[in-house]
């Protein structure tokens, strides 16, 4: 049973000599109760394989094995290594822990096989990039349990014309179906961010052909928002102005207006018009 409490964790954080790193994004989570209800939002047990990134202390991996799972988790902050060997003592045989940069691994190599399930308290600063890589490109993981900055959370929910609306949405709306599954509050962490965490939920969907080509053409329209699409996309369409016509989109209109949709949809049409070239 995992029992990790707030003076636990500063006591073991202590004896091994260790400060958290701001510059690495390190708020570590001490509320059993909610570590286990990321657990148990995961829905895992013993025939699946979860991948965590930002093991830290360790308190979610213990959680994790503890459902009989195998749990592969990395670590890039090598001083938390004697830590994790002391946390995960009891769990040897279900859990591989790499101390390295998540950012730098072949995730394709890493996870052999399907049906990996994501379950992580992803890093400030690192978790969305890492997010959207696996999103588009590890198709091996087909389930996505994410502790993240709550502000992120409200990107990757965002509907076309609110505030939060762009790229992230576009990403996540194409690949997976994504919801909210809970907040945390600044005071469960140690030491304590200034903002809230949510956990969200990404069940991966099989992807349209046109997917990779959406996104590209959604990425160009946001990187110039503030433009009209028939300007925007101008550096990536031969005739953007026609083809936005031909796709059932306002050439006039910005970028934030679109479903995800209208983003596959013109990629259709650019599919078909350069294959009548």
């Amino acid at each position: 049973m995992n029992t990790f409490t707030p003076s636990r964790l500063t006591d073991l954080l202590r004896h091994h000599g260790i400060a958290p790193s701001r510059r690495l994004g390190q708020h570590f989570l001490v509320d059993a109760n909610l570590v286990g209800k990321i657990v148990r939002t995961a829905g895992i047990g013993p025939r699946n394989r979860v991948l965590e990134v930002g093991a830290g202390v360790g308190n979610l991996t213990a959680a994790l094995a503890e459902t009989g799972a195998q749990v592969v988790c990395y670590e890039i902050d090598l001083r938390l290594g004697p830590v994790l060997e002391e946390t995960l003592a009891g769990h040897a045989g279900r859990v591989e822990v790499h101390m390295e940069d998540a950012l730098a691994v072949d995730w394709n190599t890493a996870l052999d096989g399907e049906d990996w399930v994501m379950v992580s308290n992803l890093p400030y600063g690192v978790g969305t990039p890492l997010l959207m890589e696996m999103v588009q490109n590890v198709p091996s993981i087909t389930r996505f349990v994410v502790m993240l900055q709550r502000e992120v959370a409200h990107r990757l929910l965002a509907s076309p014309s609110s505030r939060d609306y762009g790229l992230p949405s576009v990403i996540a709306g194409l690949h997976t179906s994504v919801r909210r599954a809970f907040d945390l509050p600044p005071q469960v962490f140690f030491p304590r961010p200034e903002v809230f965490s949510s956990v969200v939920v990404m069940d991966r969907i099989r992807p349209h052909p046109d997917t990779a080509r959406a996104i590209s053409l959604a990425a160009s329209a946001f990187g110039k928002r503030r433009k009209m699409l028939r300007r925007s996309l101008e550096s990536v369409l031969p005739s953007p102005e026609r083809m936005l016509v031909a796709a059932g989109i306002c050439p006039e209109g910005r970028p934030e207006s679109l479903l995800p949709t209208d983003f596959l949809r013109l990629a259709g049409v650019a599919r078909g018009w350069e294959s009548a070239g």
